[in-house]
């Protein structure tokens, strides 16, 4: 199970009960940062995070609604006394960037910082664990753009109670089954597992697609994940700002999520001309019906 708050989901400019682009997934136990606009912390701290299990933050590109919090978060994990390792994701410059802020305040971390910079752009795997993969999806952007797609590991076999009644099972036995096992019972009988379990549960995804152009090259990366959220700093009436500021329409991404044939679309980063945010929802829902809007807060699960 895949758990999504958006933390913040507009652009530009923060604004009261308007947050700039931060986003905590919850996942096989881990909880990882998406982007880090500013006040990120402060929306932390209102969905009750803590603190200290987040070691993982994922930085789609140096604009600063998306990545101007980082710092202050960085130093705020300092002041609570954090000693656990931050590894951070993002494109090549941030290290400089936070490094320089550090070493000009003096303020350097009491814990491990490490840096993963981002320069390719062709998909990539950037991180894994036991329970979940994390990959970059390059984006068409004014700058180096990154969205990413979180992927959750298949694991246990599940077993089937009725099928295993009155067979006389050790501990061992239902570890055996629950790895893919087959199973020797204790006069001989060699039981196949298919027999005695269930396939476990499809792998869950999700992809953030933050700051982008119209990209039809992103639809193979997506193809069929579970949730997608995709900007939609626009409505067509301002497509030519789209355009130039190289953003997309909530119709664009509405076309890009029917071509990929996504579950669920959840639309965010809206700019701050719109007052009316049902807009965004009639103009996506014309060619794509499970579409949502991202509000500060709010969750989604997988």
């Amino acid at each position: 199970m895949i758990e999504l708050t958006i933390l913040g989901c507009h652009s530009a400019t923060p604004r009261e009960n308007k947050h700039t682009s931060s986003q905590l997934i919850e996942v096989a136990g881990n909880l990882f940062l998406i982007d880090c606009g500013e006040g990120t912390q402060m929306q932390l701290r209102k969905s009750k995070a803590k603190f200290s299990r987040i070691k993982h933050i994922f930085i789609s590109h140096l604009h600063g609604d998306h990545f101007y919090g980082l710092i202050g978060l960085i130093s705020t994990f300092r002041l609570l006394g954090r000693t656990t390792d931050l590894h951070i994701y993002g494109p090549v410059g941030i290290k400089e960037s936070i490094t320089l802020q550090l070493k000009l305040a003096n303020s350097w971390t009491n814990y491990s910082l490490y840096f993963h910079e981002l320069s390719s752009t062709e998909s990539e795997l950037i991180y894994e664990d036991e329970g979940v993969t994390v990959s970059t999806i390059p984006l068409d952007h004014r700058v180096y753009t990154n969205g990413f797609l979180f992927t959750t590991k298949s694991k246990m076999r599940k077993i089937n109670t009725q099928a295993i009644e009155g067979l006389e099972l050790e501990h061992f036995h239902f570890k055996q089954l629950q790895q893919g096992q087959s199973i020797e019972l204790s006069k001989g009988e060699l039981i196949e597992n298919e027999k005695l379990t269930f396939s476990p549960d499809p792998p869950k995804q999700y992809a953030y697609c933050s700051d982008t152009a119209y990209n039809e090259k992103i639809i193979p990366l997506i193809k069929g994940v579970d949730l997608l959220y995709h900007e939609a700093t626009f409505l067509e009436s301002h497509s030519d700002l789209a355009a130039k500021t190289k953003h997309s329409t909530a119709l664009q991404a509405a076309k890009i999520a029917q071509a990929a044939q996504v579950k669920k679309l959840v639309l965010g980063h809206y700019s701050n001309r719109y007052d009316d945010k049902a807009a965004f929802i009639d103009e996506a829902s014309r060619i794509f019906e499970m579409v949502f809007l991202a509000e500060d807060l709010k969750t989604f699960s997988i």
